[in-house]
C-alpha cells in the first residue's frame, strides 16, 4: 500500500491527499485482485501514539463511498445515509485522542464479497496478503476486522487463511454479517483459540431475528439463512467449551462468554422489521462493536440510538462549490468593467481573476441548476446522470449590477479549479440549451468585438432581452461557450468554442479551435459546472467520468477526454 507510520503532526502519508473534510488524509487503492479500498486516516498521525487499523468490508450492493456515507441531496442514492462508517470513525477519534485510528474501507468487485470469493479459489490467501501488506506499513499497530452484510465474507476469508489467527488482530466484529460462519471450516475452533490467547481480544456480533421478515409480501430468507440462525450456530459451538450467559437489554438478547470476550447481541425484532442496516448506522452499531469492553464503552453515545455521530457526517459532494461570499464593499459590475476598459488585453485577465476568486460575483449565480439526463455508456448500458450548472454565464458584480465576463480559457480554468468546477463539453452545452427555462435569440455584434466596452454593450443587450425573466433561471442562447474537448490539444495554445444556439436549437458556432487561446471577444461565455456529479446516484468527479472509456459517452460526443481541462 505504500503507507508509512513514521510521520508526525501535519505530514501527509506517502500517496495520500488532504481530504476535503475534517482535515483528514485519504488514499484510494485498487488491487490486482479487483478490490477497491479507500484509506481514511486522521489529519495528524503521531508516531508516539498506538495505531489501530480498522478493516471494514462493504455490504453487498454498496460502494465504498456509500459505506463511508455523507449527507443526502436531491437525486442521491439513499445508501449514502445508512451506515456512516466514516462519521462513526470520526466520533471514535474524538472520544479517544490517545490513539491513531486508520480506516480501510474495502469494496469487492461487482460490490459482492460472496461473488468475489466464488470467482477466486485463492480468496483466503488474497485477503491475507492485502491485510498483512497494510499492517506492515504500520509497525506495531493492531487490527480490527469488521464488516456489514456480505462484508462478513471478507472476515471469513481472513479466518480461513490461518491455522492460528495472528496476535495483532485484537477485535473481530460481525455487523449483521456472520452468514458464512461454518463449524465445518473450524471457524469456531480458531475464534476460541484466538480469544483465549489474550484477555483484551473481543469477538462482537450484532444480529437480529430475521427469520420471518418480508419484502414486498414475500419472505426474505429460506429455512436456514440469516444472521439469527448463524449467531445461534456460533453460540452452540461456543457453549460446548465455555459458559454463555444470557441477559436482556431492552429488545436485545445479549450473550456473553469468556469473561466478556464473546459478546453476541440479537435483537428480538418484535415488530418483524428489516433491521439489517439499522443496527449499523441508526443504532450506532459500529461504534458499539469497536468500543465494547473498553474504557470507551458508552462514552461516545448509546447503542440503540440516536445517532451519536451526526456532526461528523460530511456534506454531499454534489453540493460542494467553493465560492466564497461576496466581500462587503465590492465593486459593482459596471464600475469594475470600466476600470479595466483601457488596460491592454494581456493585463486585464489578472484583475478579473482576482475579483472573481475573492467572491465578487452575483448571488444568483451561486444557485446551481441540476440537469438530469439519461444516456448509454460505451457498452450500451443506460445510466442516469445529474450535474449542476451555473444558471447563467460567469459575471462580476451584484444581482443589481453585474456584467457577464468574456475571458481566456486559462483564466476560466483557474477560476473553475478554485471553485471546484469544470467547463462543459459540447454535449453538455446542447443539453443545457434544451433544458433552459429562458431561451433568447442570439444578437451578434460586428464592431470592436474584442473591446471591454463592447462586452458591456452586449451585456446590456442581453439584459434588455431578459427583462421580466427571473434571475437565477437557467438561461441560454446568449453566448458561445468555452468548452473542453480533445481538440484543445491538437494544436498548442488554442481555445475551443461552441454553441450560441438559435431559437430553433441549432448552434451558430460549430466546435472550433480556430482562435489562439489569448483571443477573447464579446461572444465567449464561461458556464461553470460542478465537478462532483451523480452517475446512477453515486457521486463521481466529472473528470474521471470524461476520461473513462466506458462512461465518457454520458457527457461527451467525442468519446473519452483524457485531459478534460485547459493547460
Amino acid at each position: 500500500m505504500g503507507i508509512a507510520c513514521t510521520h508526525v503532526f501535519g505530514d501527509l502519508l506517502p500517496g495520500f491527499e488532504r481530504g476535503r473534510w475534517f482535515g483528514e488524509q485519504t488514499r484510494e487503492i485498487k488491487t490486482p485482485s479487483d478490490i477497491r479500498m479507500i484509506v481514511n486516516a486522521p489529519g495528524e498521525i503521531d508516531a508516539a501514539k498506538p495505531t489501530t487499523v480498522v478493516f471494514y468490508a462493504t455490504p453487498n450492493g454498496n460502494t465504498v463511498e456509500q459505506t463511508l456515507g455523507c449527507a443526502l441531496v436531491s437525486g442521491m442514492d439513499w445508501h449514502f445515509d445508512i451506515q456512516h462508517i466514516a462519521a462513526q470513525t470520526r466520533r471514535l477519534r474524538e472520544v479517544d485522542p490517545t490513539r491513531n485510528y486508520v480506516l480501510v474501507c474495502m469494496e469487492a468487485e461487482e460490490r459482492s464479497w460472496p461473488s468475489w470469493r466464488q470467482k477466486r479459489p485463492d480468496n483466503a490467501a488474497l485477503i491475507r496478503g492485502i491485510v498483512e501488506d497494510a499492517m506492515k506499513e504500520f509497525p506495531g499497530a493492531t487490527a480490527v476486522l469488521t464488516g456489514h452484510s456480505g462484508g462478513g465474507s471478507m472476515i471469513t476469508c481472513f479466518i480461513n487463511a490461518y491455522d492460528e489467527l495472528p496476535a495483532w488482530v485484537t477485535r473481530i466484529a460481525y455487523l449483521d454479517a456472520n452468514y458464512s460462519y461454518d463449524d465445518e471450516q473450524h471457524h469456531g475452533d480458531k475464534l476460541l483459540a484466538w480469544l483465549r490467547g489474550d484477555s483484551s481480544r473481543r469477538l462482537v456480533v450484532l444480529a437480529y431475528d430475521d427469520r420471518e421478515i418480508t419484502l414486498d409480501g414475500k419472505k426474505v430468507l429460506g429455512p436456514t439463512g440469516g444472521t439469527f440462525r448463524a449467531s445461534h450456530r456460533m453460540l452452540s459451538r461456543f457453549e460446548r467449551e465455555t459458559t454463555i450467559t444470557r441477559s436482556e437489554i431492552g429488545e436485545m438478547d445479549r450473550y456473553d462468554g469468556l469473561d466478556g470476550r464473546i459478546a453476541i447481541f440479537i435483537h428480538r425484532n418484535p415488530a418483524n422489521k428489516i433491521l439489517h442496516t439499522v443496527l449499523v448506522g441508526e443504532m450506532n452499531g459500529y461504534l458499539e462493536a469497536l468500543t465494547l469492553g473498553t474504557r470507551l464503552e458508552g462514552k461516545w453515545g448509546e447503542f440503540g440510538g440516536p445517532r451519536a455521530y451526526s456532526k461528523w457526517v460530511q456534506p454531499a459532494p454534489i453540493s460542494v462549490a467553493s465560492i466564497p461570499p461576496r466581500p462587503k464593499g465590492s465593486s459593482g459590475g459596471l464600475r469594475f468593467m470600466k476600470s479595466i476598459a483601457d488596460l491592454p488585453r494581456e493585463e486585464r485577465e489578472a484583475p478579473i481573476m482576482a475579483e472573481i476568486i475573492k467572491g465578487n460575483l452575483p448571488s444568483f449565480l451561486r444557485g446551481f441548476v441540476s440537469i438530469e439526463s439519461k444516456g448509454k455508456d460505451a457498452n450500451g448500458k443506460e445510466h442516469t446522470v445529474i450535474y449542476q450548472v451555473m444558471p447563467d454565464y460567469l459575471s462580476v458584480g451584484s444581482d443589481r449590477d453585474f456584467v457577464r465576463l468574456d475571458i481566456t480559457p486559462m483564466t476560466a480554468q483557474v477560476i473553475a479549479d478554485a471553485f471546484d468546477c469544470s467547463l462543459p463539453t459540447t454535449k453538455m452545452v446542447d443539453e443545457i440549451y434544451r433544458r433552459a427555462e429562458v431561451k433568447l435569440e442570439p444578437r451578434p455584434l460586428t464592431k470592436d468585438r474584442e473591446s471591454v466596452l463592447t462586452f458591456i454593450e452586449h451585456n446590456s443587450i442581453i439584459e434588455e432581452q431578459r427583462k421580466g425573466k427571473r434571475l437565477g433561471a437557467l438561461v441560454a442562447g446568449i453566448k458561445k461557450d468555452v468548452v473542453i474537448t480533445n481538440r484543445i490539444y491538437e494544436r498548442p495554445h488554442r481555445v475551443a468554442i461552441y454553441g450560441w444556439h438559435k431559437l430553433d436549437g441549432t448552434p451558430i458556432q460549430p466546435l472550433t479551435i480556430v482562435h489562439v487561446d489569448w483571443y477573447v471577444d464579446y461572444s465567449h461565455g464561461i458556464r461553470l459546472v460542478k465537478r462532483s456529479i451523480l452517475v446512477d446516484g453515486i457521486p463521481r468527479d466529472i473528470r474521471d467520468v470524461l476520461a473513462d472509456p466506458v462512461l465518457a459517452p454520458l457527457l461527451s460526443d467525442e468519446g473519452p477526454i483524457e485531459k478534460p481541462y485547459y493547460p
